[in-house]
């Protein structure tokens, strides 16, 4: 493993990451998964080092997985909700950047405006992360990479589908996929595909890699074949009053028996939870031999102390 220096960088978006930095990130991941299953040590590299947590959407997986990666990895974590923050009172992105950067050795921001994690980076002079924005969960696409790669050993050949809302899942796993070669295919509703500008930029990059992207509003016709089939919530943290609306329009894209009956036998199954069982996957497919959910949501401890150990050491 070639060493690459990141040190300092931010983690916005994997659009920002080259082929390279990201298989970079997925091989320190897996050589600190083995190294802690062998031995059960959890190496210093982040040691007096303190990580700062804001958090304006409550989350299980990240807000554990990452206070977790900085125990192994030696280092402090400091949760910072925003209602115990002047951010609630008025105080500006920027002097929140600045201050904190006085404070602690890094921010990961879990918010809701993509725009508020890239005018923190703008101003902070420590490295920033993207804990989850409107936009974008680069931590949860490196998880899914990860996850991916661990179980398949490739990334050339693998037919990657997701299946419901084009949201900042969907996002992060398409320029996922164009960066390591992968052929992704997003089934969506009419009027709920992904961000052009993101399946446009991703396009780009898959010209070097060989990447396939695709988009439609076939579920069946995208599943087909499919080594990988992955979905998320319908309705996303602020989307509640659209609820009942969107179960109605998204259930012909409800991973279950019959949808993955159209993949290959082997299919892996997907979801970066909380999953809603009984709309966007059925219990028989979240629990069924195939499925590869809690893997995934367990790399994502092993994925963010890769980007941890780089980008704050």
């Amino acid at each position: 493993m070639k060493k690459i220096k990141l040190k300092g960088r931010h983690f916005l978006s994997l659009a920002d990451y080259s082929t390279q930095e990201i298989m970079y990130l997925l091989d320190k991941a897996k050589a600190l998964k083995q190294q802690y299953y062998k031995k059960g040590t959890k190496p210093q590299v982040l040691k007096g080092k303190t990580l700062g947590m804001i958090f304006q959407k409550p989350s299980t997986r990240t807000r554990v997985s990452f206070e977790v990666a900085m125990y192994h990895l030696g280092g402090h974590a400091l949760f910072l909700s925003s209602a115990d923050m002047q951010l609630k009172r008025g105080e500006t992105i920027a002097d929140t950047a600045r201050v904190l950067s006085r404070y602690v050795d890094g921010v990961i921001a879990r918010v809701f405006a993509h725009q508020d994690v890239v005018d923190m980076a703008k101003y902070a002079s420590i490295p920033v992360i993207n804990a989850l924005s409107d936009y974008s969960h680069p931590c949860q696409g490196l998880a899914d990479l990860f996850s991916i790669l661990e179980k398949t050993k490739k990334f050339k050949g693998v037919k990657i589908v997701y299946v419901g809302d084009g949201n900042n899942v969907a996002h992060s796993l398409i320029f996922g996929a164009a960066k390591v070669g992968s052929h992704i295919v997003v089934a969506t509703p009419q009027g709920y595909e992904p961000s052009k500008k993101v399946v446009n930029r991703a396009r780009e990059d898959a010209k070097k890699t060989g990447a396939i992207i695709e988009v439609t509003n076939n579920p069946v016709e995208a599943t087909t074949n499919a080594d990988v089939i992955y979905t998320d919530v319908w309705a996303s943290m602020g989307q509640e009053s659209e609820h009942e609306k969107r179960v109605a329009i998204f259930k012909p894209y409800q991973i279950n028996k019959e949808l993955m009956s159209h993949a290959k036998k082997n299919v892996l199954i997907m979801h970066c939870l909380p999953a809603h069982r009984g709309e966007e996957i059925t219990d028989e497919a979240v629990d069924s031999p195939n499925s590869i959910v809690f893997d995934q949501a367990e790399n994502r401890l092993h994925a963010q102390k890769a980007i941890l150990a780089e980008i704050m050491k």
